[in-house]
């Protein structure tokens, strides 16, 4: 393909991509196929000889397509959402059409540049405190195991990259039962072991974590002669929004000298609104590292997590390695691979940029104040159902309810709901039982798309019970 036809099928790519999100609200959320029926479409070897794009753009319509769940549909309400703009699609055009790999600051100054004051909007938007910095990482995954690895470090005097950590007795991280799955993963990998992820049970209307359990679990491990590490807390939990009240948290954290993160990765991105920090984050200017992915709601296209950091140097320290090879002479300038587990690096700044000039804070603390209140008015009217239940209150847009009967019901609706197609939903657990799962938060989504989950699950419970 020479550069005159890549301008040509990219305006076809981009013709197509706007009928796509145009039509989505006439496709099935959910992909509708069976394990196994895309596989069998290809060939079973790759082609010898080159084939034209017009017939590979016409089996991506006509194979690809019917397998893909379509994230960006205005009435995906399950798990979270990976938004993407318009603006934010347009910059990774760019970036994938310059394909700098933006490891070093000298292998592609621009991009380290606008990473540091990306960030800094970020935080400015999120109200966090003057000389935060960050890192953009590819996900929260990856910023919750570069901060376990941190406490890691910390805890044993950053001598456990060098040394490992035979002989150093347990380490110990303490979190509540409903973080994210990241964390254990983290804790795996960092090899401190899941027996070492400390769970201690939610309490109270957000299911949070209360002080004096932490501070006591810690005392028992001390006394036991194990080594506390650090302390993750979450705003906004994966299962039903779980939420720690984080200045208690900080304060038994202070006592104990141990490390910090708060995994914000979905409910991060509501504190641009000034009105659900009183509540949701008073208490997070002390934390070590706060992860969001702006990559959920805020509309920028996956993958997009930001990582801030009150110390640098910590994360740094245990991260850095620095053959002469990716050293720069002359200049003493920031390289962020030495802050995240990757070298290599896309340029996944630009998207922020375009997004954040594009729609403005305003025009996207609209956006989440609407999925809010849409949730809340969806919440009161799957109430008034007869035989249903409201299991968890909305925490900002995410709510959970259960049909009548038990577990095998509830999962017997969800399934049904999604082969149905106009919806998708997701079920959960919660206290030992099944719950059904909704989250407002695409960033398409009218108020008509939301009220359609009362419709579709009152017409779907009357077909299946």
């Amino acid at each position: 393909m020479d550069w005159d036809e890549f301008a040509g099928w990219s305006k076809e790519i981009a013709d197509w991509g706007a009928r796509y999100h145009k039509t989505l609200r006439s496709r099935p959320v959910r992909a509708q196929t069976k394990p196994g029926d895309i596989a069998v479409q290809l060939p079973k070897s790759p082609p010898n000889h080159p084939e034209e794009m017009a017939t590979i753009l016409q089996d991506f319509d006509a194979i690809i397509m019917p397998g893909m769940t379509h994230w960006q549909h205005p009435r995906f309400f399950a798990y979270f959402p990976a938004n993407a703009t318009p603006p934010s699609m347009l910059a990774e055009q760019l970036v994938n059409t310059v394909a700098a790999q933006c490891m070093l600051w000298q292998t592609s100054p621009a991009a380290t540049e606008i990473e540091a004051v990306m960030v800094d909007w970020l935080r400015q938007a999120l109200d966090l405190p003057d000389g935060m910095s960050g890192v953009i990482q590819d996900s929260a995954s990856s910023a919750t195991l570069s901060a376990v690895l941190t406490m890691r470090e910390k805890a044993t005097g950053f001598t456990g990259n060098r040394t490992g950590l035979s002989g150093r007795g347990q380490l110990r991280v303490y979190c509540s039962d409903q973080v994210h799955t990241s964390i254990d993963r983290a804790c795996w990998v960092a090899g401190i072991g899941q027996d070492n992820l400390v769970k201690i049970p939610g309490t109270g209307p957000l299911f949070g974590i209360e002080a004096t359990q932490l501070d006591a679990a810690i005392r028992e491990d001390l006394a036991a002669g194990h080594t506390p590490a650090g302390i993750i807390a979450i705003t906004g939990g994966t299962s039903v929004g779980g939420t720690d009240d984080l200045a208690p948290i900080l304060e038994v954290a202070r006592a104990y000298d141990l490390y910090t993160h708060l995994d914000a990765a979905w409910a991060g991105a509501a504190m641009i609104c000034p009105e659900f920090r009183d509540r949701f984050w008073r208490g997070v200017d002390g934390f070590d590292s706060i992860v969001f992915n702006p990559h959920k709601w805020l509309g920028a296209q996956f993958d997009c997590s930001v990582q801030f950091l009150r110390d640098h140097t910590l994360q740094m320290n245990t991260l850095k390695i620095e053959p002469e090879y990716l050293k720069t002479s002359g200049h003493e300038v920031t390289n962020y691979s030495e802050w995240t587990i990757p070298l290599g690096r896309r340029f996944r700044a630009l998207k922020l940029w375009f997004l954040i000039r594009s729609y403005g804070l305003e025009g996207l603390q609209a956006r989440i104040r609407n999925h809010v209140t849409w949730a809340e008015e969806l919440v009161e009217q799957i109430r008034a159902l007869d035989g249903f239940e409201i299991v968890t209150e909305p925490m900002l847009s995410l709510f959970s309810f259960r049909c009548p009967g038990d577990d095998t019901a509830q999962q017997k609706l969800v399934d049904a709901i999604n082969d149905d197609g106009r919806i998708y939903l997701t079920q959960g657990a919660f206290e030992g039982r099944k719950i059904i799962r909704v989250q407002v938060g695409q960033f398409e989504t009218t108020r008509e798309d939301v009220m359609m989950v009362r419709t579709v699950v009152t017409e779907v419970w009357q077909a299946v019970k």
